[in-house]
């Protein structure tokens, strides 16, 4: 006999709900398609996205649906519009946290409010619009965001660790505001050279990837389009 004392199955959270089944293949990712990762250097990225004012359209159904499929593609946690080219207030994320527990869903005009109060932590932080590179990073340790979905409906989220860094990062994207600005000179520099190594190579890997996922892959041009 086999004693299970002490385990708990994972939970999937759906816009902070349970559900139970969900698909490992969110549905949005299979409806979109794959859009091209804008690099840091293009002012898409650099410059506060606009607030969202029509809800229930086919646009933001279609934007939220390839934000999704291009997140999948590029093997990422979360994805902000302006990565894909639009300069609105829109994020994406699918993550596993500490526990085992996945979160996805999306956020339309997200208001971020840090939790300094439980403390921060160092890790190894990432961005598609940096590909390949990781560099150490403190954040809060906790953060919320409230806001609204496609539909204009409310959406109020919390998380620590893992998901309260991804909240952090995405929310910040909407400023213009990505994870190189807080970084040293010394961890930009690191960033770069990670970043002009491993890029040729991540940039197959989603090619091949979109490919295996029926999906026709996006097209980069051979140096980075932002110019740094």
């Amino acid at each position: 006999m086999a004693w299970s004392f002490g385990r708990r199955r994972p939970t999937t959270y759906l816009l902070g709900e349970a559900v139970d089944p969900y698909p490992a293949q969110a549905p949005e990712a299979r409806r979109g398609k794959v859009r091209r990762i804008t690099e840091i250097g293009e002012p898409v990225l650099h410059t506060p996205a606009a607030a969202v004012e029509q809800f229930s359209t086919p646009e933001l159904a279609r934007l939220v649906d390839d934000m999704f499929a291009t997140m999948e593609n590029a093997e990422g946690v979360g994805l902000a519009a302006p990565q894909v080219g639009v300069g609105l207030r829109v994020f994406v994320y699918d993550l596993t946290d500490e526990r085992g527990d996945r979160h996805l869903g999306h956020v339309v005009n997200p208001l971020l409010e840090i939790d300094e109060e439980i403390g921060s932590e160092s890790d190894d932080e990432g961005c598609l619009s940096v590909p390949g590179a990781y560099v150490p990073l403190e954040r809060a340790l906790g953060a919320s965001v409230r806001g609204v979905d496609q539909h204009g409906a409310p959406v109020q989220l919390s998380g620590v660790g893992f998901l309260a860094r991804c909240f952090i990062h995405e929310a910040q994207h909407l400023d213009g505001t990505l994870y190189w600005d807080h970084l040293s000179d010394e961890g930009k520099a690191d960033a770069l050279r990670q970043r002009d190594e491993e890029r040729a190579h991540i940039l197959a890997g989603r090619r091949e990837l979109a490919i295996e996922l029926d999906k026709v892959p996006a097209q980069y041009p051979d140096a980075p389009a932002g110019g740094r």
